[in-house]
C-alpha cells in the first residue's frame, strides 16, 4: 500500500479503499455459512479501510501547510470519530433488539456499504496533490530502504503503544460491559461509553484544532498520552455497583485520542519529504496495527487468567513507559 501511494497518489488509492471496502461488505449477502470466504471478505475489508486510512492520512499531509499539517490531520481524524459515534448507534439500531435474523445483517452491511460509497462521490470533487520526481518502484526492498533513511524514531513506540490502547474500546470494552455486568435502563452501555468518547474527542479536536500549532505537536502529544493511560486505570473503577462510572474512562480516553492520533501521526511523517508521504503514512498505521496485533492476544490472556483490572493496569503502563521514552529520546 505504501508503495501504491507513493507511486499512483493518494486519491487514487483513497478511492480504491472505498470501492473494495463497500464490494467486500455486499459480498458478505452472498455467505450462507462458514468457510474460507467469510474469512477472506473480512481480509477485504480491512484491506478497504487500510488504503482509506493510509492514503487519506497522505493526502492532507500532501496538500496542507508544513505549519498546519498536523491540525489538517486533526480535522481529517474528526470524520472518525464521527464514524465512531455513530457506528455502535447504528449496530445497536440493527442487531441490538431482539432476536437477530439474517435481514437485520444484511442491512448492516449495506449501510455499511453505502456509507462508503457516498465520500467515493465527494472523492472526485478533491483536487490532487502534485506528484514530484520520477516514477516510484513498489519493491519491498525500496520501501525499507526509505524508511531507513528518513528513520523518524522514538515516537514509533508512541505509535506502537497507542496500537496497544486502542485494544481496549475496540476489543475488550464489549466483553468488559458484558462480564461486569454493566446496565443502566434500557441505555447500550456500549453505545453510551463511544457516544461520550466521540462526542467529546471531536468537540476537543476542534476546539484545540491550533494547539500543536501554538505549543508544538510534541507537548501535545505527551499530554494525550498521559490522558490515555488515565483512562485505561479509571477502568479499575467501574462495576456492576456503579455503571455511571464507565463515563470517565469515556471522557479521559476521548481526551487522550483527540490530543494524541494526529500529534504522534504528525511527528511521525515529519522527516519524509512530500513524495514519500505514503511510506510515512502507512508505517505510522504499521506501528499502530502491530500493537493492537500484538497487543491483542496477550492482554485477551492477561484478562482470562487475572482479570480485567489486571488488563487495563497493564495498558495503563504500556502507555506511560512509551510516553516516558519518547520524552526522554526527543528532548
Amino acid at each position: 500500500i505504501a508503495q501504491w501511494i507513493d507511486r499512483v497518489g493518494a486519491k487514487r488509492m483513497w478511492g480504491l479503499g472505498f470501492v473494495i471496502f463497500s464490494a467486500a461488505s455486499l459480498a458478505n449477502l452472498g455467505l450462507d455459512g462458514l468457510g474460507p470466504a467469510i474469512y477472506l471478505l473480512r481480509c477485504s475489508i480491512l484491506l478497504g479501510a487500510a488504503l482509506v486510512f493510509a492514503s487519506s492520512l497522505c493526502y492532507v499531509s500532501q496538500i496542507a501547510p508544513p505549519s498546519r499539517r498536523t491540525e489538517a490531520i486533526g480535522l481529517l481524524g474528526v470524520g472518525g470519530f464521527l464514524g465512531m459515534l455513530v457506528g455502535p448507534l447504528l449496530g445497536d439500531l440493527f442487531l441490538g433488539t431482539g432476536q437477530r435474523s439474517r435481514e437485520d445483517f444484511a442491512a448492516l452491511f449495506i449501510a455499511a456499504a453505502v456509507a462508503n460509497l457516498v465520500p467515493l462521490l465527494l472523492l472526485t470533487k478533491l483536487r490532487s496533490p502534485e506528484m514530484d520526481g520520477p516514477v516510484r518502484s513498489v519493491r519491498l526492498t525500496d520501501f525499507i530502504r526509505t524508511v531507513w533513511r528518513y528513520w523518524p524514531g522514538a515516537i514509533l513506540l508512541v505509535d506502537f503503544a497507542f496500537g496497544v490502547a486502542m485494544t481496549c474500546p475496540l476489543i475488550f470494552l464489549a466483553s468488559f460491559i458484558d462480564q461486569a455486568p454493566l446496565q443502566m435502563g434500557n441505555l447500550s452501555m456500549l453505545g453510551v461509553f463511544f457516544t461520550c468518547y466521540a462526542g467529546w474527542a471531536i468537540a476537543l479536536r476542534i476546539g484545540m484544532r491550533r494547539w500543536p500549532e501554538v505549543y508544538g505537536p510534541r507537548p501535545v502529544l505527551i499530554g494525550g498520552m498521559l490522558f490515555m493511560a488515565l483512562a485505561m486505570f479509571a477502568f479499575l473503577l467501574v462495576d456492576a455497583s456503579r455503571p455511571w462510572l464507565l463515563l470517565l474512562p469515556a471522557v479521559l480516553g476521548g481526551t487522550g485520542h483527540a490530543l494524541t492520533f494526529h500529534t504522534m501521526t504528525s511527528l511521525t511523517l515529519d522527516p519524509f519529504p512530500p513524495q514519500y508521504r505514503g511510506t510515512a503514512s502507512a508505517l505510522a498505521l504499521m506501528m499502530l496495527d502491530m500493537g493492537t496485533f500484538v497487543g491483542a492476544p496477550v492482554l485477551g490472556k492477561l484478562g482470562q487468567v487475572a482479570g480485567f483490572n489486571s488488563l487495563f493496569a497493564a495498558v495503563g503502563v504500556t502507555c506511560l513507559g512509551a510516553t516516558w521514552i519518547y520524552a526522554r529520546c526527543s528532548r
